[in-house]
């Protein structure tokens, strides 16, 4: 199979991308820097929320950079924080 129509992989990552564009990453949207959870793909966007719950997003995923440690761990307590208060 040709480099051109190979399948994304099981991560959502498309041949040439960097990894931590991975489902179920963290980044931040340059544009107005927002960070989210990467949710998956929709053509050629990158799907987002926000840390702790809120209404997805689209990013074109040039528009997308890596978080820092600091990021990463605040949005995952954001999200432990959110996932507490759930019944």
């Amino acid at each position: 199979m040709s480099a051109a129509r190979r399948p994304e992989g099981s991560a959502g990552v498309r041949p040439g991308e960097p990894l931590w564009l991975r489902a179920g990453g963290y980044a931040v949207d340059v544009r107005d820097g927002r960070l989210g959870r990467i949710m998956g793909r929709e053509g050629p966007y990158v799907q987002l929320r926000p840390a702790g719950g809120g209404r997805e997003w689209d990013c074109p995923p040039e528009q997308l950079r890596e978080t820092v440690l600091r990021e990463e761990l605040w949005a995952r307590v954001a999200e432990l924080n959110q996932a507490s208060r759930l019944p």
